[in-house]
């Protein structure tokens, strides 16, 4: 089982985006910008890190997982399935 996944350079370019978006947030906050536009760059950052830890979730169930698993029923699939539903609800 690796430790790459074909989803990591993805989730790296996303994070790398919210790096650069938090540095400048921070900066809005010492330039005294309004809270309004602070709190709405803050919950796209916080959208955006969500996004690359269900992405980083899903990609290890669809591989790691299913590979320690081996092969599935239907009804196997089924409950990974909704195994991976539930995930994005962390």
């Amino acid at each position: 089982m690796s430790g790459t996944h074909e989803s990591h350079p993805e989730i790296v370019k996303r994070l790398k985006r919210a790096e650069g978006h938090l540095r400048s947030i921070v900066e809005m906050i010492e330039a005294g910008r309004p809270c309004l536009e602070l709190a709405q760059q803050l919950h796209a950052v916080e959208k955006a890190v969500g996004k690359a830890k269900t992405t980083l979730i899903h990609d290890h169930i669809d591989h790691c997982l299913e590979e320690s698993i081996g092969p599935q029923s239907k009804a196997e699939r089924a409950t990974l399935n909704e195994f991976r539903q539930l995930s994005k609800y962390l």
